[in-house]
């Protein structure tokens, strides 16, 4: 799949009644520009205020997963979310003129079938990931609820689910590859139990429920009253059970349907993390509150992971430059040559490396019984990465040379001691005009920001004799 953003080529409308409120709506899924997300809108209200699919305005997660937003809600919003990336797509406006989407048939199928019929569009951005790096997990001591997720270089999702009842078993269910969504997962519809179903019904919830929209595991008697309860809440004349073990007007789509369902809950409440995700998750006994909870928990490790914007690189890759390389562009010797090699760069960026040795001759004096690499040289230091930015763009860089002409907002994070690593990166703050460079940039050890600061220089021709 491209790393492009997507969106829906043209707009698209699909009408049904909500689950737990009964209620007739009218959906739109409209295009949105790169770097929306997923926004709904709710246009029977004043001022169409909006409702952003993030995981922080969850509020209610009993039978669905409920957004609000200064009072206004949005129901039941994961069937259509997981279409949505099931899709890969990114930004989507979603307008409604109820609180909650139609339920359709109780899968995601109606809304990627309407997805597809408008076609998708790549946009001119390319996408964030959020890429899992370490093991993190969320569980549930109560309902021994648990969700995992590890590092993959892609998005999977496995579901295990056992309710402890004969009628429904033990289920599992695995997507490889969202890519697979549509074929594998997008018509698994929703279920419940018997007993819930009656719960629901007495509590004048699944109004817009149906036979036809939920698959009923009977794990009770049906009683004469059960019977006529569920005739007259579903406008039938007659109600009897599968072989299967299910309520009648209706055929499984997978033996393990459940499984697959969950797994398809699981994907429309990790959207909420506001991100696309490279990892594995492993779910088991999976539901909306853990999901969510999940999903939080990702969405800070994402916003922590953006704020130390620590750069990923490969370090048996081939640098861009090498010492000798870096010595053709730059002026500076040993021992005031602070760079070892060029992992990245582009027009408005650059990342290199420095190992920090012992050897290294501040070391002597800076400090003789604990030795720490001096805060001005790793300015220095990214100061000369920044020159490299500059000089790799020109065709002649032996006739020029970048000097200091401002430094501001420098921090320093950590101690740089003999062993570590530095990482440098610089990006460009603003295009390079009259050969004024202004650029921030950030010292790394490991996942740590050591040094940072904004700088300024000149970009001038050397005198040549």
């Amino acid at each position: 799949m491209s790393d492009m953003q997507k969106t829906l080529q043209q707009e698209v409308t699909l009408s049904g009644i909500g689950l737990h409120t009964g209620k007739e709506v009218k959906l739109t899924i409209k295009p949105a520009k790169e770097n929306t997300g997923f926004v709904f809108v709710r246009t029977d209200l004043e001022g169409q205020p909006h409702v952003e699919a993030d995981v922080n305005y969850v509020v209610a997660t009993e039978r669905g997963t409920t957004l609000e937003k200064l009072g206004v809600k949005i129901n039941t919003c994961e069937h259509v979310l997981a279409a949505l990336v099931g899709c890969d797509i990114d930004n989507a406006i979603l307008e409604m003129d109820a609180s909650e989407p139609p339920i359709l048939d109780g899968s995601s199928k109606f809304f990627v079938e309407a997805i597809e019929s408008v076609g998708v569009v790549e946009q001119s951005i390319a996408r964030e990931y959020f890429v899992v790096k370490e093991v993190l997990s969320y569980s549930d001591p109560v309902t021994g609820s648990e969700i995992t997720i590890i590092p993959s270089d892609h998005y999977e999702v496995t579901t295990m689910v056992d309710f402890g009842t004969k009628v429904l078993g033990t289920q599992n269910a695995t997507l490889k590859n969202i890519s697979e969504f549509k074929e594998e997962i997008s018509s698994a519809r929703t279920f419940s139990f018997l007993h819930e179903l009656e719960m629901l019904l007495d509590h004048g919830l699944i109004k817009g429920g149906d036979i036809s929209n939920a698959i009923v595991y009977v794990d009770k008697d049906l009683t004469t009253e059960t019977t006529e309860k569920l005739k007259k809440a579903f406008g039938k004349d007659h109600v009897s059970i599968r072989p299967n073990g299910i309520l009648d007007n209706l055929t499984l789509n997978y033996p393990n349907e459940a499984a697959r369902h969950k797994l398809l809950d699981v994907i429309g409440d990790l959207a909420l993390t506001g991100v696309k995700i490279k990892g594995k998750v492993i779910a088991n006994k999976p539901g909306h509150f853990v999901n969510t909870q999940f999903a939080k928990k990702l969405n800070r490790q994402w916003k922590l992971q953006k704020k130390k914007n620590v750069p990923e690189f490969d370090l048996t890759k081939e640098p861009v430059f090498d010492i000798n390389g870096i010595m053709k562009l730059m002026p500076h010797r040993p021992p005031f040559l602070l760079i070892d090699k060029i992992l990245e760069l582009s027009d408005s960026h650059v990342v290199g490396l420095k190992n920090v040795t012992m050897n290294e001759p501040f070391f002597v004096g800076h400090f003789p019984k604990e030795p720490v690499m001096p805060g001005v040289l790793q300015v220095e230091a990214l100061a000369q990465t920044g020159g490299i930015l500059v000089l790799a763009s020109v065709p002649d860089p032996e006739n020029y040379s970048t000097y200091f002409i401002k430094i501001d907002k420098v921090k320093f994070k950590r101690k740089v001691v003999p062993g570590d690593t530095m990482i440098f990166k610089i990006e460009l703050i603003e295009p390079i005009r009259r050969g004024i460079v202004h650029m921030q940039g950030y010292g790394y050890v490991g996942d740590t920001v050591a040094v940072e600061a904004e700088l300024m220089a000149q970009v001038a021709k050397n005198k040549i004799d």
